[in-house]
C-alpha cells in the first residue's frame, strides 16, 4: 500500500495544475475562425496532445473533425483486463463577450478572492486538468488500474458537431465501459454532484419580410406592415403572462423529482436584480431541468443609434429552445418553426432556417459506475452525492450513448454557478479542482474494483 494518502498526493500536484492551466487558458481557442485565428486553437490543441504523451499515452493523435476543427485523442493501457473507461473535456472556449468588462485580461489566469479566473477555466480547460490531475496521482501511487481514453474536443462550444460526426464514421475508438464527460459540474461550491439530466436544444433563424424596401413612417406609417413589428409579436406569442413557455406542440407541464433548486438561491446565482420577478410557473428545477423553454439570442434589427423614422420591411431573430428527457430536438425545432409561421401576423412572408439541435439526454443512476462515483465522492467530499439535471446542452452524450449502449455515462466538472461559464469573468475554484481530480482518481481505483470482483 502506498504510504502517502491519495488526497496528499493530489494535493501536491496542485501547483503544476495552475502552472498548466495558465498555460492553456492563454490560447484563444476560439473555434470560429471569423473571431479568432485558427492558430490558436492549434497551439491549444498541440498543447493537450504533448500533455498526454508526457503522461505516456499511446497513440496520440489530432482527429480533424469533419467540422474543420481537432480533436485529440489518446490511449493509456491499463492492466490485463481492466476495463476501460473513456475521459472527455473540450479545449475550445466561448468568446469572452466584451473583454473590457473582464476585471484581468480574460486569456491569462489570474487568481483574486481565492479563485482563479481566465476564459476556459472551468469550461471547459479546467476538466482537462482534472484528467490529467487523477491520472498523475495514480500513477504516483502505483498505476491508473483502468484503460483510459480521452478525447479532447475542439469544437463543443460552437455546436457544429464535429466530434460526433468522427465517433460515428470511426465507433471503435471511443468505445468504453465508462465514461466521464468532465463538462458539467457540482449543485453548489462543496456539493458533490453528478448531473443525470441533459436538455437538448434546437436553434432556428426566422426572418420577416412585409414591403420591398423601408418606407418613411410619416408617409405611410399606420397602414404599411412593420416587418420589425410583426416579428416583436411573433416572438412574444411564445411566452404566456408568467414567462413561461407556450409552444404549440411541445409539453410545458413535467415536473422534476431529484434535488431541488431554491428560488433564493437561484435568484442570487442567476444575479436576478431587485423587484425582477422569475418566469414561468412550478419549480426552479422543473423549469430548468423538465420543462422546454425558449430564448431569443438575437435580433437583426436598426440600432438605436442612427436610426431613421421609417418602417421596417424585414427583419429577423436567432430564436433556440432548450427540450428535456422525453422530447427530440426533431420535434422540438418543428414546433418552434410551425408555432412562428402561425403567429405571423398581416400575411407576413416568413422563412425559417434551421441551424443546428442536440438531443437531451438522461443517465442511468442505478448502475455500478454510479456506485462508484458516490463513494468516490463520499471519500472526497466527505459527504453524500447529489444527482441534478443541467439545462445545457452536450450533444455529444447522445451520440456516444447511442454509439455505445453498454457503456455507462456520467457527467462531472467544474461549471458550478460561482464559475459564471459563458459570461464575463469566468473563474474555477481551485478547492474544487483539486477535490474532483481526488474524485475522479478515487472512482477509477473504485470502478476497477469493482469489475474485478
Amino acid at each position: 500500500m502506498p504510504s502517502v494518502p491519495l488526497s496528499q498526493t493530489v494535493a501536491s500536484l496542485m501547483p503544476r495544475a495552475r502552472t498548466e492551466l495558465a498555460e492553456l487558458v492563454s490560447f484563444a481557442s476560439v473555434a470560429d475562425e471569423r473571431q479568432y485565428p485558427r492558430s490558436e486553437s492549434e497551439k491549444a490543441a498541440a498543447w493537450v496532445a504533448a500533455a498526454l504523451r508526457g503522461e505516456g499515452f499511446q497513440e496520440v493523435a489530432l482527429l480533424d473533425t469533419p467540422d474543420g476543427t481537432q480533436s485529440v485523442y489518446g490511449l493509456l493501457p491499463g492492466p490485463e483486463g481492466a476495463p476501460t473507461v473513456l475521459l472527455y473535456a473540450h479545449y475550445d472556449v466561448q468568446p469572452p463577450l466584451d473583454e473590457s468588462a473582464w476585471l484581468t485580461p480574460p486569456f491569462e489566469l489570474t487568481e483574486r478572492d481565492g479563485r482563479w479566473y481566465g476564459r476556459g477555466a472551468a469550461d471547459c480547460k479546467g476538466g482537462l486538468l482534472m484528467h490529467l490531475t487523477a491520472l498523475r496521482a495514480l500513477a504516483a501511487q502505483g498505476g491508473v488500474p483502468v484503460t483510459v481514453k480521452v478525447i479532447a474536443e475542439g469544437s463543443e462550444e460552437q455546436g457544429t458537431g464535429g466530434l460526433e460526426r468522427y465517433a460515428e464514421a470511426h465507433p471503435e475508438l471511443l468505445t468504453a465501459d465508462a465514461i466521464v464527460i468532465g463538462d458539467a459540474g457540482n449543485f453548489r461550491v462543496g456539493l458533490p454532484t453528478v448531473t443525470s439530466v441533459l436538455r437538448g436544444m434546437a436553434q432556428l433563424e426566422v426572418r420577416v419580410a412585409t414591403l420591398e424596401g423601408n418606407l418613411h413612417s410619416g408617409q405611410f406609417g399606420g397602414a404599411a406592415p412593420d416587418a420589425l413589428a410583426a416579428l416583436i409579436r411573433m416572438l412574444d406569442s411564445l411566452r404566456d403572462a408568467s414567462g413561461a413557455t407556450t409552444v404549440a406542440g411541445l409539453d410545458g407541464s413535467g415536473t422534476w423529482a431529484g434535488l431541488e433548486y431554491p428560488e433564493e438561491d437561484f435568484r442570487r446565482d442567476a444575479k436576478v436584480l431587485d423587484g425582477v420577478g422569475l418566469v414561468g410557473t412550478g419549480t426552479v428545477a422543473d423549469r430548468l431541468w423538465a420543462r422546454p423553454s425558449v430564448t431569443v439570442m438575437g435580433i437583426d434589427a436598426p440600432p438605436v443609434v442612427g436610426a431613421t423614422p421609417s418602417v421596417q420591411a424585414t427583419a429577423g431573430a436567432r430564436v433556440s429552445v432548450r427540450v428535456p428527457p422525453g422530447m427530440t430536438a426533431e420535434h422540438a425545432a418543428t414546433a418552434l418553426e410551425e408555432h412562428l409561421r402561425a403567429a405571423a401576423p398581416w400575411g407576413a412572408q416568413v422563412e425559417v432556417k434551421h441551424c443546428g439541435s442536440g438531443q437531451p439526454f438522461q443517465a442511468d443512476t442505478s448502475s455500478p459506475a454510479y456506485t462508484a462515483m458516490a463513494e468516490a465522492m463520499r471519500e472526497a467530499y466527505g459527504q453524500e452525492m447529489a444527482i441534478a439535471g443541467q439545462g445545457g446542452s452536450i450533444p455529444l452524450c447522445n451520440t456516444l450513448a447511442t454509439l455505445y449502449p453498454q457503456a455507462e455515462i456520467l457527467l462531472i466538472g467544474l461549471s458550478e454557478p460561482e464559475a459564471r461559464i459563458h459570461a464575463v469573468n469566468e473563474s474555477v475554484s481551485p478547492e474544487e479542482l483539486e477535490r474532483l481530480s481526488l474524485t475522479e482518481a478515487v472512482f477509477l481505483q473504485r470502478y476497477a474494483a469493482s469489475k474485478a470482483s
